[in-house]
């Protein structure tokens, strides 16, 4: 089913809008799949809350289903590293009091590539430096220091991170003066769309055979109204109205950032069982009083960050600026704006963020 995540996507995507409403990006379908995965060790009502917060009915959707195909959308995004660089990871730390369940060891690293650690919650800083250094170590230095104040009687805490770079070397680098911004600029065929009911421009940019971004880029006032009416019904109609045509389009170069707790979020949402007392995580551990502590989640976009050319592309170096802009629709980046990127093949929302300020990390 396409666009399988997008309506918990743009769930978690409004949530986390009111506590940051200047600043966010995020990774739904990595958040997706480590909840899927602390699902899996998961029983009873704390089960049944983890799936319906991410928009899953086991009425409609066997469990083992489920399970199947987070397992083929996680194969599928191990891109090639020529094409894109995409590093998505989980990793579980346990209180070394508990010892998990061999079976699900096993699983959780066949099925969803993750890893569970022992760690000595007792000594706080040293906890929280090894799971620093883990994350580290395995995106090979890209993400340092994800958690910064981690405290005392930690249980079990759920790590979660990706990293994506694009380096966009198609398009003509300019410094624009007014916004003292690398705008990247390109005469091209693009899928768009511009829809009257949410006043906002939707662009749609293919990167590979596996991912696609699309741009969207709300009339002046309208961002907060965009926002809310988001949803699968939208994405859809979006898919099916984008026409492609030669669009000369100025897209910001940006490198953004963006770390949470999720927990207190994924509380209000409806998962509240699994940070309680009474959690049910049996198929983790046979050992009582195993409940979620923290959710981290660390997500990190760069787009145009290196490869761009610094001379105009022959196509829009050949026409005059007020000749092209008669030609062709003129779509300008330059205010805030909505970026997603998609897995092609599910439609499952990698990114989900604002970009507000793309100069700031």
């Amino acid at each position: 089913m396409p666009f399988i995540n997008a309506d918990f996507a743009f769930s978690l995507y409004r949530r986390l809008s009111v506590e940051n409403p200047h600043w966010n990006v995020f990774s739904p379908v990595s958040i997706s799949s480590v909840l899927a995965m602390l699902s899996f060790g998961s029983g009873s009502s704390t089960q049944t809350q983890i799936l319906e917060v991410m928009g899953f009915n086991l009425t409609d959707t066997p469990v083992t289903e489920l399970q199947q195909g987070f397992q083929h959308l996680i194969c599928s995004l191990n891109f090639p590293k020529s094409e894109l660089e995409l590093q998505m990871g989980n990793a579980v730390f346990m209180g070394q009091q508990l010892k998990p369940l061999a079976m699900f060891l096993d699983d959780v690293k066949t099925v969803y590539e993750t890893e569970v650690f022992s760690a000595d919650f007792s000594n706080v800083s040293a906890a929280q430096q090894e799971i620093n250094s883990c994350v580290e170590k395995q995106t090979k230095g890209k993400i340092v220091g994800l958690i910064q104040d981690l405290k005392l009687n930690a249980i079990m805490i759920l790590v979660n991170y990706i990293h994506f770079k694009e380096e966009s070397s198609n398009f003509s680098v300019d410094k624009s003066t007014t916004v003292q911004l690398p705008m990247m600029h390109q005469l091209e065929q693009y899928y768009h769309f511009v829809d009257a009911e949410l006043n906002c421009t939707v662009l749609q940019m293919d990167y590979s055979e596996n991912a696609l971004a699309l741009f969207v880029l709300p009339k002046e006032g309208h961002m907060e109204w965009m926002e809310a009416a988001m949803s699968t019904k939208t994405l859809k109609k979006w898919n099916h109205l984008l026409q492609k045509g030669w669009v000369e389009l100025f897209v910001p170069k940006f490198s953004i950032s963006a770390t949470y707790d999720l927990g207190s979020t994924l509380q209000k949402m409806g998962m509240r069982d699994a940070f309680a007392e009474s959690a049910d995580f049996s198929r983790i551990t046979e050992d009582n009083g195993l409940k979620l502590s923290y959710a981290f989640h660390k997500a990190v976009l760069h787009i145009g960050e290196e490869g761009t050319k610094e001379e105009a592309t022959p196509e829009a170096g050949s026409l005059d600026q007020a000749e092209v802009a008669s030609l062709h629709p003129v779509i300008r980046f330059n205010k805030t704006f909505l970026l997603m990127i998609l897995e092609k093949r599910t439609k499952s929302i990698l990114f989900l963020g604002k970009v507000v300020n793309p100069i700031k990390e």
